[in-house]
């Protein structure tokens, strides 16, 4: 055999081989998604509901495996440096967009992922310790006037959705809070409902429950358009209507893959995520949450891969500003 013959055997062998690899995936091999954060958060619940809307589309066991710490950098390192073949998969929030510059030594980069697809988007809202006198948001900011230098703002650590949400509160404000970081959404929530803190600016995903069950109050929320769903939030006014202009903050979350990851394993994926966002099920339990499904061009890795360098684009400067880093 010559041997341009035998490099083309065994080139079209390869290509064989990974033409039956790419049509074999899932095959009986469960998928992981890793979720940075603690069970019981935001983020775990939005993953879990992806999990249960990814198996019939998969046709393969997907689960969650919670690596929390280190404000997401523990489990986004250990989804960057699983094998690329599709079996693992990191669902994260905003951190990916914040943590480049919020970590001065990261283990990965963001170009170490391929961008699967924007899952949601999650309305924020401001809310407030049960014993808070303020009936409405107006009030609330004379509260803040009358209070500077004597106000808690909770957050569940460095680079989570309530510390980056508190960030832009407190330059719209033009107000600085003593900051009171905390090693994860529950502990916060926990001293909020309690009164050791005064306030804290959270995911609709963690604050519903607490707001319906009026242990917390609210009032106002982070986008530019009041919510519709669900019911509790309906009559709020947007931080942007009670006068914090232009102020929308919204946290997504989004599912990645290492980088490598074959382009037909990629596609299978992509493919699968889109069924499972269009799931009546997923969406509903979404919503439920004041989460809003992603419907547009986003749920494509090009255009989600663009949104995140805006992203990253929109936070540096206000993380900057605030002078809050982690080695």
């Amino acid at each position: 055999m010559s041997p341009l013959l035998k490099i083309a055997v065994v080139a079209g062998a390869a290509l064989i081989a990974a033409g039956a690899q790419a049509q074999a995936f899932p095959g009986s091999k469960p998928i992981t998604l890793i979720v940075p954060f603690a069970a019981g958060g935001p983020t775990d619940k939005v993953a879990r509901d992806l999990a249960e809307a990814l198996r019939k589309p998969l046709g393969a066991t997907v689960v969650v495996e919670n690596a929390g710490g280190a404000g997401s950098t523990i489990g986004t390192t250990k989804a960057f440096r699983a094998p690329a073949d599709g079996h693992t998969l990191l669902v994260t929030h905003i951190g990916m967009a914040t943590t480049p510059t919020l970590y001065r030594n990261l283990s990965y980069k963001v170009e170490d992922f391929e961008h699967l697809g924007l899952i949601n988007e999650v309305p924020m809202v401001v809310v407030a310790k049960p014993a808070m006198a303020a009936s409405n948001f107006k009030e609330l900011q004379g509260w803040i006037g009358e209070n500077k230098g004597r106000i808690n703002l909770a957050h569940a650590g460095l680079g989570s959705a309530s510390h980056l949400c508190g960030l832009m509160l407190q330059n719209a404000l033009k107000t600085e809070m003593t900051t009171v970081p905390y090693k994860g959404t529950a502990p916060a929530m926990t001293d909020l409902i309690g009164g050791q803190v005064d306030l804290m600016c959270d995911q609709t995903t963690n604050t519903t429950s607490q707001v319906e069950g009026k242990k917390i109050k609210a009032y106002a929320v982070s986008t530019l358009k009041r919510l519709a769903t669900p019911a509790v939030y309906k009559d709020l006014p947007t931080l942007d209507e009670a006068g914090l202009k232009g102020f929308n903050v919204s946290i997504w979350h989004g599912l990645y893959a290492p980088k490598g990851t074959p382009a037909a394993v990629v596609k299978t994926l992509n493919d699968a995520l889109k069924a499972a966002l269009k799931d009546p099920d997923f969406i509903k339990k979404e919503e439920g949450l004041g989460a809003i499904v992603t419907s547009d061009g986003r749920v494509n890795p090009a255009e989600h891969k663009k949104f995140v360098a805006d992203e990253i684009a929109k936070w540096a400067p206000v993380i900057k500003a605030a002078g809050q880093y982690a080695d």
